[in-house]
């Protein structure tokens, strides 16, 4: 069953974390949903697919009003991101969604219509929240072609979607990375393969590497923290990507 717990507390601001499922079908791909809130009201981040919403809903529900929920922000269109979103238009027609604008024509395939989205441009922008603001911060490419990151200043939290993801066997799966070696290795063929330009991820490392990250929190696996956060972009800035354009052309052999 999936747990609620508190990463950052300040006064009416918070961040939670919804983690962890060890129920799940082995089919699925475990997921890291967030929730912002301040004051009043609150933000999910890639709320995950319509398969685990009963058990999201029951771990928030569990610790937090629900019907504080406002918004939503999905960080790109896959199933595993945000194709609960018909069941959480059920429980509030209300909820609007944040995403990358290109993806406006995409997403009503989960639900709702065009007056539940916000279109975010390519540069990103504010997302206002209970009277402070949020940064939505491109990471285009990363692995979606309109692809989004969260970032709170106040909070100094970054959540990344993807990038930092971690395929973790059952015994290494702790909330926070402990062991940056070797959580590393868990990450290595997910970054190799879903990151499919160089040039994108540089250009993301620049920006993360000017931020005030303490915590960078991605859909999948643990949670990087204080030193760890650096450590991981510039492994990041360094790693090779591309690798199933490699796997497609295979070098041809070289004549006798």
């Amino acid at each position: 069953m999936k747990r609620l717990e508190i990463l950052f507390s300040d006064g009416p601001h918070q961040w939670r974390v919804i983690a962890r499922d060890p129920q799940r079908a082995s089919a699925l791909i475990d997921t890291n949903e967030y929730l912002v809130a301040h004051g009043d009201e609150a933000l999910l981040t890639d709320p995950g697919g319509m398969e685990i919403f009963p058990v999201v809903f029951s771990a928030l529900a569990a610790g937090f009003d629900p019907g504080r929920v406002k918004w939503i922000f999905a960080s790109h269109q896959d199933p595993d991101v945000v194709s609960s979103l018909s069941l959480w238009l059920e429980f509030n027609p209300a909820l609007r969604c944040y995403a990358s604008r290109i993806w406006g024509s995409f997403l009503p395939h989960y639900g709702g219509d065009a007056s539940t989205f916000i279109g975010l441009p390519d540069e990103g922008g504010k997302i206002p929240l209970g009277g402070i603001e949020l940064d939505a911060v491109p990471a285009h490419y990363l692995h979606s072609s309109g692809n989004l990151h969260l970032y709170d200043a106040r909070a100094r939290i970054l959540f990344s979607g993807d990038v930092g993801a971690a395929l973790q066997p059952p015994e290494e799966d702790a909330l926070f990375v402990a062991d940056f070696d070797r959580h590393i290795r868990h990450a290595q063929g997910f970054h190799r393969r879903f990151m499919g330009s160089r040039a994108a991820v540089l250009d993301w490392c620049e920006r993360a590497a000017a931020m005030d990250i303490d915590l960078l929190c991605p859909q999948h696996g643990s949670i990087y923290q204080g030193a760890g956060v650096m450590r991981f972009i510039n492994w990041f800035a360094e790693l090779e990507v591309g690798s199933g354009l490699q796997a497609s052309r295979p070098q041809s052999k070289k004549a006798a």
